[in-house]
C-alpha cells in the first residue's frame, strides 16, 4: 500500500473574524465622527429653516407691494377692509408654518413691518438670530444673540 493513500488531508485551523479590541476601536471612531457631524448637521439644518423663513417674509413683503399697487395705501382696501396677511403657501405646516409665525405690525398707510417669530425646535435652536422683521423700506433686523446682521440674513 502507498504512505499517501493512509495520509489524511491537511486542513487549515485559520479563523476568519474580528477581535473584541478591533471592535472597540471601530466603535470608538464612529462615536467621535458622530459627535462632531450631528451638532454641524444641526446647524445646518437651523440656518436652512431660516433662510426659508426670510423667503417666506420676502413673499409676503411681494404680497404687501402688490397691494399698494392696488389702493395706493398698505392699511386697508379701498372698500376700507383693514388688510391682514394672507395664508400664503410659504407659511404653511409643510413649509416653514412649523418653524415660524409670520405677523403684520406697524401697519399705516405708507408703512408695515412683517415679523417671523422661531417657533418650536426652530426656537430653542436659532438663539444666535431669533426674531426676524422686514419692514417696507426693505429694512432687515434680527432680535437673537447675533451683533453682525449679516449672520442672519
Amino acid at each position: 500500500m502507498n504512505r499517501h493513500q493512509n495520509a489524511r488531508p491537511v486542513q487549515s485551523h485559520t479563523q476568519w473574524g474580528i477581535t473584541l479590541i478591533e471592535l472597540l476601536i471601530t466603535v470608538a471612531i464612529v462615536a467621535i465622527l458622530a459627535a462632531i457631524a450631528v451638532p454641524s448637521y444641526s446647524s445646518y439644518v437651523t440656518k436652512t429653516r431660516r433662510v426659508a423663513g426670510e423667503g417666506c417674509m420676502s413673499e409676503y413683503a411681494n404680497y404687501m407691494e402688490r397691494f399698494y399697487t392696488t389702493n395706493l395705501r398698505y392699511d386697508h382696501d379701498t372698500a376700507s377692509t383693514n388688510t391682514t396677511l394672507p395664508g400664503l403657501d410659504c407659511a404653511s405646516v409643510q413649509r416653514t408654518g412649523k418653524d415660524y409665525s409670520y405677523t403684520l405690525a406697524n401697519l399705516g398707510a405708507s408703512t408695515y413691518t412683517i415679523t417671523a417669530t422661531p417657533i418650536g425646535t426652530q426656537l430653542s435652536r436659532d438663539t444666535k438670530c431669533g426674531i426676524l422683521t422686514l419692514d417696507q423700506a426693505g429694512t432687515r433686523q434680527a432680535k437673537g444673540t447675533s451683533t453682525t446682521l449679516s449672520d442672519c440674513w
